[in-house]
Formats: C-alpha cells, structure tokens, sequence
C-alpha cells in the first residue's frame, strides 16, 4: 500500500525532513479491514493510530437505553484512535469499527511518541493536528449539540461534510445525531418540502 497520500496529508499540518519521513515510514503497517470489522474495541487498552487510505470508520458506544451513539467519522486521510484511552493507556469507552471496506495504515503509537521527541518536524505536526482537529474542530460541535437542534445540526452536517453524507446509512446520521432513524425521516421531509416551496 503506498505512503504518498499519507505524507501528503502530513505535510499539509507540517514539512518533514527526509530522514523524518524514513523514520515514521517504518512504522507504518498496511492493513485491511472488511465492512463492520472491528478496529478498536471498547473496554481494550488501544495501542495504535490508524490513516484511512481508503473506507470509512466510526467511533461509536452504546447509551444507557442501548441505543448506538456515533461520536466520530473517519472518513479518507483522517486518522482514526480512541485518542484519550490511548494518551492514558486506559480503557477505550468507544469502538471503532469500518462500516465500509476499509484500508489503513496503522502505526504504533508509543513508537510514534517516541519520533515526536526525536523529530521536532514530527512534533510540530503532532501539535497542528491535535490543535486543529480536537480543539479548534472540536469545541464548535461541543456548543452545537448542547445548544442547537437536531434539525439544525443535520443542516450543518450536510453542510460541512456532503460527500460523507452521501456515503452513509440513514441509521448512521441518526445514531450521530442522537435521534431515531423515523425523526430522521421527519427531518428530511421537511427539508424536501421546504425545498420545494422555494421553487
């Protein structure tokens, strides 16, 4: 499986040296997971990180009711972990599973600790990733799902991510959005019918 879409990505947080580059392409192992495989499951101690060259991942748990609760797409040149329980060497409270085909490069993460305090190109990405993505990205959809409602949080999901939206399951986007698949429908009538008045 080839590296280049990989450091591509990499590359678009921070540049990396030759040698850099060498040293994280030797931790890098391909592997491929079938649709509903399971990548992290929850109540294990995670140990590796995963880049999604191709597929789909989620980072799901189930509520108190027993419901499915999504927490986290990962689709295309995201990087999928169960960030916390990682960082923590804990407990993961969230599965993550491919809910389509998926292919990835998967890296240790201990062994990747260990380039950040060796290659300081590394670490500057290993910040402008977690500064972007589980801060700046993160604390909006916080606000969102305490002070928005579903309808106006789907309209920003499609939004924001239309391609992915385009991919998943109906009972995907409800269980993220914390609601039935029938109120998604609800939410998708009135869209449809508010469209239509607009012609």
């Amino acid at each position: 499986m080839s590296t280049a879409a990989f450091f591509a990505k990499i590359r678009s947080y921070a540049d990396l040296s030759e040698e850099s580059e060498r040293a994280w392409a030797s931790l890098l192992r391909p592997r491929h997971y079938r649709k509903d495989e399971v990548f992290i499951q929850a109540g294990d101690v995670p140990a590796s990180f995963a880049f999604v060259v191709k597929g789909l991942l989620c980072q799901h748990y189930i509520g108190r009711d027993g419901d499915l609760i999504i927490k986290y797409f990962f689709p295309e040149t995201r990087i999928g972990a169960s960030v916390s329980a990682t960082l923590l060497r804990q407990p993961s409270p969230f599965t993550i599973t491919a809910i389509e085909d998926t292919d990835v490069l998967e890296y240790d993460f201990a062994a990747f600790k260990a380039l950040v305090h060796a290659h300081p190109d590394i670490a500057a990405f290993y910040i402008g990733y977690m500064e972007r993505h589980w801060i700046i990205e993160k604390e909006p959809g916080e606000i969102a799902f305490r002070h928005d409602d579903a309808m106006q949080r789907y309209l920003d999901f499609i939004r924001r991510e239309p391609e992915l939206h385009k991919r998943l399951k109906q009972h995907h986007i409800a269980a993220w959005l914390g609601i039935t698949p029938e109120s998604l429908s609800r939410l998708r009538r009135k869209i449809a019918i508010g469209r239509l008045g607009e012609r």
